[in-house]
């Protein structure tokens, strides 16, 4: 979900942006307007926002801190990335970048691979490391003290998803934009789910950020469903160019799966 949009060429490798960037207007409006949709920032929270390194997490970062500098609440942001140790993943670039912006950042390691190799049983690599890194993150997010749990999945994500779920999973499900774990104690938010990944692109392409490619060898051994589907959707958006507005409208309802634990049901009918 860290990766560029089909045949587009990588990031140009000049010196990044040391300092906080503006968002274009329309991924501000975009972004604010999901905000506000979904309730999903509260006044006094504290928001860990999972930076994998890549386009969307990078764009993230940003886009909250934007909306920090500009809000009538006030909210804490930090940030962390999950090391899984694996060759040619390296997120010490990111430590100045971070420390020159001012946020807190945290890193948890773990050898994701090596423990795939031992404990899994007949799941796929991307699912058992997805599992993986998403009990570091709540686990981290405990330990620090941090109760929302941000991350950088956008529209394009979401529609790939709907499709996997729909053909390979025999249900109607996406990735939700807002709800509470199992455990209760953390709040997750994707405050891109109306954005485009061309829009994210775009925006760290412009600014240079400093993205991390994913270089994960059980990816790269073979091609992944949600490619397969990117691919579809790519074909499909050139005959029909307002498919993602369409799939947009679609996925709302799958989108606000999950809201009544955040909201209760009282305030959801509202």
């Amino acid at each position: 979900m860290n990766e560029f949009p089909l045949n587009a060429p990588d990031l140009p490798l000049a010196a990044p942006n040391i300092g906080w960037l503006t968002p274009s207007k329309k991924l501000q409006r975009t972004v604010a307007r999901t905000l506000m949709e979904f309730s999903m920032i509260q006044p006094g929270d504290r928001i860990l926002i999972g930076l994998s390194g890549g386009k969307d997490s990078l764009s993230l970062l940003h886009c909250l801190a934007h909306v920090q500098r500009r809000a009538p609440i006030a909210f804490d942001l930090a940030a962390i990335t999950i090391d899984p140790l694996v060759g040619g993943f390296d997120p010490a670039p990111l430590v100045p970048y971070l420390a020159a912006l001012g946020i807190p950042y945290f890193v948890e390691r773990e050898d994701i691979v090596g423990l795939a190799n031992e404990h899994m049983r007949g799941d796929s690599y991307c699912a058992f490391c997805a599992r993986m890194k998403r009990g570091l993150l709540y686990k981290a997010a405990r330990r620090e003290g941090y109760t929302v749990l941000a991350l950088g999945q956008h529209l394009d994500d979401l529609a790939e998803s709907f499709l996997m779920s729909a053909f390979h999973g025999g249900k109607l499900n996406t990735m939700k934009a807002h709800y509470r774990n199992d455990a209760g104690d953390v709040r997750i938010i994707r405050p891109f789910v109306r954005v485009r990944e061309r829009m994210l692109a775009d925006f760290a392409a412009h600014n240079h950020l400093p993205v991390i490619k994913d270089n994960c060898p059980a990816c790269f051994a073979k091609p992944t469903q949600r490619e397969h589907f990117k691919h579809v959707l790519a074909d499909e958006e050139r005959l029909n160019p307002q498919l993602f507005r369409s799939l947009a409208v679609t996925l709302t309802p799958l989108m606000r799966d999950g809201l009544a634990t955040v909201l209760g049901p009282n305030e959801l009918e509202l």
